[in-house]
């Protein structure tokens, strides 16, 4: 019996509390189309690749690496050169996090918070 994926092209939907801010600064870094609505915007790349971004009112940021407000998504994005993608994204409102567990690996905070990893390729 062959067996075939129910689904292709997941999604991820990030809460945040300005869509538009956040919808902004992933398509910065990945250069993907944006497709804006009310309190919702995707991003999405020509192969199909989503990412949404939600408004929530009480929004409140993750706290890492303490789970006191787990992270609840991070994404890791591939890089080329360590040093000039963490000049990039500081430049477009990234956080770098003070806690850097890793050599080949840089952990940001998103402008709401989000933890996010740029990772040599």
């Amino acid at each position: 019996m062959t067996r075939m994926a129910i689904a292709r092209f997941p999604s991820f939907v990030i809460d945040c509390p300005d869509p538009e801010v956040l919808a902004n600064f992933y398509n910065a870094i990945l250069e993907w189309k944006i497709d804006p609505s009310a309190d919702w915007i995707d991003i999405r790349s020509e192969e199909g690749q989503c990412i949404s971004f939600q408004r929530v009112a009480d929004y409140k940021p993750p706290v890492w690496p303490s789970q006191d407000v787990p992270q609840q998504m991070h994404l890791d994005v591939v890089v080329d050169d360590l040093d000039t993608a963490e000049a990039a994204v500081l430049e477009l409102g990234a956080t770098k996090h003070p806690h850097q567990p890793g050599t080949s690996f840089r952990v940001f905070l998103d402008p709401a918070g989000h933890p996010f990893c740029l990772c040599r390729s």
